[in-house]
């Protein structure tokens, strides 16, 4: 049995060489610090557990250490061990240097992220404690391919109660986010004979790509004031829409084309791909309920909390006609690829209702935002125009002819990052999009908020 101190101690990688343990120790102790694998700082294992782990007598290593600390390489106090020593490192001759980072815009208007400072840190950590506290020991293994049936089943009853879904948990899969769901569909529905997938005529490149690269065609779909239109759509196999709020024209889906995408998909035998992402946030009135409540076995939904949570905790999912479940689980490998304890979590967060009153708050928020921007456009430049439901994270700004792209640029001057509508227009629409911009209001803290306003109207033509 090993001794108690032989546990102790921080793991350390070195490997003697030459003719003698005490110089082959030296010489590769000193090596490791100027090559810079031991940062100025690290604390190294004490000489008795070095000793323990290298199978040498203990004097060996501490007379290794005297050295180096003799030689300026580490330094010994009593009470803080031996670290390395403070000195420039010096990289090895040919050694690329790595750029530096982009600096990051003073303030952030692109769409797709939530506040990230709003993020439930407190109610979170309460929620992971008590999941982890109750899992069984097996929850840490492996596990279900569809996820953790703890989350599918909490998950069944929330997309139930609040966005209408009929779900079932053993019809739920739990991805890493909406662009892993996406691909699994693809990998199935390619595999199963699709051949082509009906998109919006505008949307996110990113799953175009996506599609393209599960060996899928896209086709692109009309767009109108009521929406998506699906009429004369020929050839398609699949359908690919944001029914709830377009991204990122803002407007939802007529009743009469949902009506028609449903009644397309039970004439055709096709497949539509409900795209959820920010259905629960619309500040007007009750929020549209999914279009999968119409026809679940002929209508795949897919969710994610990146928006009303944040996009590092990949975590989304997918409710699957009974047919297509297993055939979505097994393409995940066989294996959950979500993080066992986020999924835990949130399993957690949705049942005792912290999930509720977090996306209830940060509607709040996010209307007072976007009530602010309206206001603040409609009174410093009157030449644009808020266009799109009050809903979702973003609002499409239209702007006087030909003056997109100037805009855009001078944004940029400022440190104003925006995006404008032109770069999500499908290449294969027939439409031409109007002098846009997308503004996402998600992103700024809230102390940062009234400058991103006044920075945004700056740029934008009086």
């Amino acid at each position: 049995m090993a001794e108690p101190w032989a546990t102790l101690g921080v793991d350390l990688h070195v490997e003697p060489t030459g003719p003698g343990l005490r110089r082959g120790l030296t010489d590769a102790l000193r090596e490791a610090v100027r090559s810079g694998r031991l940062a100025p700082g690290t604390r190294l294992p004490s000489s008795r557990a070095l000793a323990t782990d290298l199978g040498i007598a203990r004097n060996t290593v501490a007379d290794a250490y005297a050295d180096l600390v003799a030689e300026g390489w580490l330094t010994a106090r009593q009470g803080s061990g031996t670290r390395v020593a403070a000195r420039e490192v010096v990289p090895p001759a040919g050694t690329a240097h790595h750029p530096r980072a982009t600096a990051r815009p003073a303030y952030d208007l692109r769409p797709g992220s939530p506040d990230l400072a709003s993020f439930p840190r407190a109610q979170w950590l309460k929620a992971a404690r008590r999941a982890l506290t109750a899992a069984p020991y097996h929850a840490l293994d492996y596990g279900d391919p569809r996820g953790r049936p703890e989350l599918r089943t909490a998950l069944a009853g929330y997309l139930s109660r609040a966005r209408g879904v009929r779900a079932d948990p053993e019809r739920i899969v739990v991805c890493s986010g909406f662009a892993h769901g996406l691909k699994l569909l693809g990998t199935v529905l390619r595999a199963r004979g699709a051949r082509t997938v009906a998109v919006e005529s505008y949307g996110l490149d990113v799953h175009r790509k996506i599609v393209a690269d599960c060996g899928l065609d896209t086709v692109a779909m009309p767009f109108d004031r009521r929406g998506t239109d699906p009429g004369g759509l020929t050839g398609a196999d699949v359908l690919l829409l944001t029914p709830a709020h377009q991204f990122p024209m803002g407007v939802p889906l007529h009743r009469d084309r949902r009506t028609a995408v449903v009644e397309w998909a039970r004439r055709t035998g096709g497949l539509v791909l409900e795209d959820d992402y920010d259905g629960e946030f619309r500040y007007d009135r009750q929020p549209v309920g999914a279009l999968q409540g119409l026809d679940p076995d002929r209508v795949v939904y897919l969710g994610t909390a990146s928006k009303s949570l944040a996009p590092g905790l990949r975590l989304a999912w997918t409710v699957l006609p009974p047919d297509l479940a297993e055939e979505v689980a097994a393409a995940k490998g066989g294996v959950d690829t979500s993080g066992v304890l986020d999924q835990l979590a949130l399993a957690e967060f949705l049942t005792s209702g912290a999930y509720d009153r977090h996306v209830r708050a940060t509607r709040l928020r996010y209307r007072r935002r976007r009530d602010a921007l309206v206001a603040a456009v409609t009174d410093r430049a009157p030449q644009a125009r808020v266009s799109g439901i009050a809903a979702g994270l973003h609002v499409l700004l239209r702007l006087p002819p030909g003056t997109e792209q100037s805009v855009v640029q001078a944004a940029h001057w400022r440190g104003l990052a925006l995006h404008g509508l032109a770069r999500y227009r499908n290449p294969a629409a027939s439409v031409e999009p109007p002098d846009a911009l997308v503004v996402g209001y998600g992103t700024p803290p809230d102390h940062a908020w009234s400058g991103a306003l006044d920075a945004l109207c700056a740029v934008l033509p009086g």
